[in-house]
């Protein structure tokens, strides 16, 4: 389970990293920056609830808390690109990164956090994920024993 939701993390931060230059080159010009990181943490917040849905058959949780774990493990490693990452390999001071996380000037990055930590379990609690050690078969028709 845990190369699968490190490999699905991976693909997520890929989209990330798009969704932020997308917003810089297409949406910031455009409309400004706050309300082009407001937009752009709405939609990443959306495709990551897309990806956890896609994707969350194939790391196949075997419990809710196993859908837990994946979401925990999700921000932390989050949490660690962002801040080691963004400031010892891209020289973000300190006062910027922690700028995102402002929501009285309008910065909506917490909401991609939250997405992030929840959604695993959010879909498995909707039934989206067959639970393997309670699933229950009944015996095809052919499997009545003949006398």
């Amino acid at each position: 389970m845990f190369v699968r939701l490190g490999a699905v993390w991976f693909a997520i931060m890929l989209i990330a990293i798009l969704n932020g230059a997308a917003r810089d080159m297409l949406l910031a010009p455009r409309l400004g920056d706050p309300v082009a990181r407001a937009l752009s943490c709405l939609t990443l917040a959306a495709l990551i609830v897309l990806v956890t849905w896609v994707s969350l058959r194939w790391i196949h949780p075997a419990s809710q808390g196993d859908a837990w774990t994946i979401g925990v493990m999700w921000l932390a490693m989050t949490l660690t690109f962002e801040f080691v990452a963004g400031h010892y390999l891209f020289h973000t001071e300190w006062s910027t990164l922690l700028a995102d996380y402002n929501l009285l000037k309008g910065r909506l990055w917490i909401v991609v956090l939250v997405t992030t930590t929840i959604a695993p379990a959010l879909i498995f609690r909707a039934g989206e994920i067959p639970v393997r050690d309670t699933e229950i078969s009944s015996p095809a028709p052919d499997d009545t024993p003949r006398r």
